[in-house]
């Protein structure tokens, strides 16, 4: 799927095991954020504590060897450049027992809840597009609300580390809207999808 933005050759795909070699690629050999490997969200805090990095990347990678798909890449030039993490609400075990994240109410929901952007490819406009790409696949998987659990910077500068879920000013430009807030920097963020005629 072609992105419409600012970013005309950003391509994202999902991640299915004939992309986990630029999956990895993305990641580097440090697995992201620290060797996170985008389990922060799929294990309990002591199970994330307890793993190594090379344990994480098991997860992930079963996780896609199992025909799940953890998320999207997106490509310029075929190169990829960008992760964003998405998929039902209920493929988050942390997410569902976080209070400041709870359930806003009883409707089925995706969540996006991690980016990834590589070095050379921050502060380029990424972010939106990026959201983008997450929310139209989620649409073609069937889904009705996206959901996000950006950071609000609030006119602060934003650490990498701190912003792995997204900014809060770069989903209001993708279009979400802001549904409930149980922490001062962390809204929880709505993107309805219009059915198609």
């Amino acid at each position: 799927m072609t992105v419409p933005d600012s970013v005309m050759k950003l391509d994202a795909r999902p991640v299915t095991a004939e992309r986990w070699g630029d999956l990895e690629r993305l990641f580097g050999p440090r697995g992201a954020n620290g060797g996170c490997w985008c389990t922060w969200w799929r294990l309990s805090r002591s199970e994330f504590s307890g793993y190594s990095a090379a344990e994480r990347k098991q997860v992930l990678q079963g996780i896609v060897a199992s025909g799940q798909v953890p998320g999207v890449l997106a490509y310029l030039d075929e190169r990829p450049v960008a992760w964003c993490s998405i998929g039902p609400r209920e493929s988050y075990p942390a997410l569902e027992r976080s209070r400041i994240l709870a359930r806003v109410d009883d409707q089925p929901v995706w969540s996006i809840v991690c980016f990834f952007v590589a070095r050379e490819y921050r502060k380029r406009g990424l972010l939106v597009p990026s959201i983008q790409a997450a929310v139209a696949y989620a649409a073609q998987q069937g889904a009705r609300i996206v959901e996000a659990y950006p950071v609000d910077p609030r006119g602060q500068a934003v650490e990498a580390v701190r912003s792995f879920t997204g900014l809060a000013p770069a989903f209001e430009r993708a279009g979400f809207v802001e549904v409930a807030r149980r922490s001062d920097r962390r809204p929880i963020m709505r993107y309805v999808i219009v059915p198609a005629p």
